[in-house]
């Protein structure tokens, strides 16, 4: 059974996720193409970090947040493996935009990245109201 903490940190992540998605797709209208990169690799994260709430999990490095959801969600089969390779993509995208010196992303990437976002945000919401009604 779910504790209402865990439930309750869970429903938090996961709005701030549809936040950061909120937010990526308005910076997009507005041309600022890598914070809309950055915002939608966010929502990702958050999401994950709201599915790992009901398990009582979190971490501080982002590379383990992903491992860990690939490895109890992903390859259980509880979330389908393409959402794998949009986690990836979404994380070296926002990475070449923050890090990389002169790296241009382009609206098409963005839009592709936002909609990919959406959708993985969608999944996560399903399987969390799934969770919460069968404790």
């Amino acid at each position: 059974m779910l504790e209402e903490e865990q439930i309750s940190l869970c429903r938090y992540r996961i709005e701030k996720a549809r936040q950061c998605l909120i937010t990526a797709n308005d910076i997009m209208y507005n041309g600022d193409y890598a914070s809309s990169a950055n915002r939608s690799y966010y929502a990702i994260l958050h999401g994950i970090r709201s599915v790992l709430a009901l398990d009582g999990l979190d971490f501080k490095k982002h590379s383990a947040v992903i491992g860990k959801f690939r490895e109890l969600y992903i390859k259980t089969g509880l979330f389908d493996v393409a959402f794998s390779r949009m986690i990836g993509e979404a994380f070296d995208l926002r990475s070449d935009c923050d890090y990389e010196d002169f790296y241009l992303v382009t609206k098409a990437e963005v839009e592709d990245q936002i909609k990919n976002t959406a959708q993985f945000l969608d999944a996560v919401e399903s399987y969390i109201e799934k969770r919460i009604s069968a404790s």
